[in-house]
């Protein structure tokens, strides 16, 4: 029988990637520049014309997340300022975490304690 691999993510401490660029607009928007590179990466900027760097334009929501991680706080402190600053938002324990998978995904974070890719 194989273990279930069970993942307390209230306990997790989210870090900013250091090599993501990110600007923050006078509306309090953010925008996070990502560098494509790589071989692949490479060839797709050559043959089809896609941009060497990216820009993500962060909603609202996202924008309050990515501008309160401090590289201090768990994640459960992280939704109590969510709450606080969203208070109708519905499931938003399950939508702060489903984002920050998101961005570990995309290696835009990591969790504190984790080896870097």
């Amino acid at each position: 029988m194989s273990k279930k691999n069970s993942k307390n993510y209230l306990d997790y401490i989210p870090v900013r990637n250091p090599d993501v660029e990110y600007e923050t607009a006078d509306d309090g928007r953010v925008t996070v520049f990502v560098e494509w590179k790589g071989f692949y990466h490479r060839i797709a900027q050559k043959f089809f014309h896609r941009p060497r760097v990216s820009d993500i334009k962060m909603d609202e929501l996202g924008s309050f997340v990515w501008l309160i991680i401090d590289d201090e706080k768990d994640v459960h402190q992280l939704s109590k300022e969510l709450d606080a600053k969203f208070p109708k938002m519905e499931k938003s324990l399950a939508r702060l975490i489903k984002f920050l998978e998101i961005l570990h995904d995309n290696h835009l974070i990591y969790w504190k304690g984790e080896k870097r890719k």
